[in-house]
């Protein structure tokens, strides 16, 4: 079954860092895209970052641009996203997910799989 599992979530202050992990059996892991999401309460889920099966290309929201870094080590099958300068608006439910492919220009590609439980990221003083 191709589901993710997401972690490192948690309370944080405005302005502090969180740095989510997602894992993936291997044989997901190994040549795959990998993007992240988040449900912010009130609005639309959204994609906010990928990773390329490579780690050569990665793409990010303009929400989260500046603030967020993908990065993935292979050996333990771990995608990471480090998010810094954190704000309220920050807050919602995290999940990563499989893509068909991610872009510099185009941004994530379709995700597939099962969603993974996810991981809330709270950003409150």
């Amino acid at each position: 079954q191709l589901q993710l599992v997401e972690s490192g979530g948690g309370l944080v202050q405005p302005g502090g860092s969180l740095t989510l992990s997602c894992a993936a059996p291997r044989f997901a892991f190994d040549n795959s895209n990998v993007g992240w999401f988040r449900q912010v309460p009130g609005k639309e889920q959204e994609g906010i970052s990928c990773m390329s099966s490579t780690g050569g290309t990665t793409s990010y929201a303009d929400s989260v641009k500046g603030r967020f870094t993908i990065s993935r080590d292979a050996a333990k099958r771990t995608v990471y996203l480090q998010m810094n300068h954190l704000t309220p608006e920050d807050t919602g439910v995290y999940y990563c997910s499989l893509l068909s492919g991610c872009s510099a220009r185009r941004g994530l590609g379709a995700r597939f799989g099962s969603w993974g439980r996810g991981t809330q990221v709270t950003v409150s003083s």
